[in-house]
């Protein structure tokens, strides 16, 4: 009978068994990444749940213009910036790809870029305001940075069009002690296609692919270096103190039996 222990309690902690459960986004031998060339930015376009902020001006920016050029007097100045903080309101690209503007009321943002949204924008204003001039920004834009180790990973929140991929791994602490150099994955969603770009940061070679810029929703993804024995350790720990409390139980049992 006691044969049959060990193995018995071998198969029923088989399924517990977490080594290397902790990688993500795994790509095998045979996976052909995409071309670099296509990473050379295709501008971002609003997608449902962004939300924008915008400021309007009329007669085509003339008070912007004058404002940062000095020819309002300082103490306007500073009350027109304190006004401009207070006003600007933040709104939602909904489900459906519209957004609720004041005055102008709903209007089809979504598949834009920033360039055009601005353009459509103006010209919802037009019957409303003389040669109006609108300001466009999207304030969630984020990438999600994994930097090689389980419970690092970070959210970054993008705060202009130009960061690059070694500064959000920047902004995210670096690549941690467990992460590959050589093996960064940038994947990028394209429509209903998700793209990935193969990196090797761990020379300078890899420079170039270091400074492309990221887009929203991009993820910036480092491998983790496999850590075997220690996770293989670390599962049969329990399995070993098990078997060494069933063991001595027994042992203890044998020799009552004996007297």
């Amino acid at each position: 009978m006691k044969r049959f222990i060990v193995p018995f309690l071998l198969v029923s902690l088989l399924p517990a068994c977490t080594v290397n459960q902790d990688l993500m986004f795994q790509t095998d031998n045979s996976f052909v990444f995409d071309d670099w060339d296509d990473t050379q930015a295709t501008a971002y376009k609003i997608a449902p749940n962004d939300r924008l902020q915008f400021q309007l001006y009329s007669n085509l920016g003339q008070r912007l213009i004058g404002m940062t050029a000095g020819s309002i007097e300082q103490g306007q100045n500073n009350n027109f910036m304190a006004q401009q903080q207070r006003t600007m309101l933040t709104y939602r690209v909904e489900p459906d790809g519209t957004v609720e503007l004041p005055e102008v009321g709903s209007l089809a943002l979504a598949g834009l870029t920033l360039e055009d949204a601005e353009r459509a924008i103006e010209e919802a204003y037009a019957s409303e305001y003389v040669q109006p001039y609108a300001i466009l920004q999207v304030v969630n834009n984020r990438v999600l940075v994994f930097p090689g180790e389980a419970g690092q990973a970070t959210v970054i929140t993008l705060e202009n069009q130009n960061t690059t991929v070694v500064e959000v791994l920047a902004q995210a602490g670096g690549i941690r002690q467990r992460g590959r150099a050589s093996k960064v994955k940038l994947i990028r969603q394209r429509g209903d296609d998700n793209l990935v770009y193969d990196m090797d940061l761990s020379t300078i070679e890899g420079m170039d692919a270091a400074r492309t810029v990221v887009q929203a929703n991009d993820i910036v993804y480092v491998e983790s270096n496999p850590q075997l024995t220690r996770e293989v350790l670390q599962d049969i720990g329990p399995l070993a103190q098990l078997v060494t409390t069933v063991t001595s139980l027994w042992l203890t049992y044998q020799v009552l039996k004996s007297d």
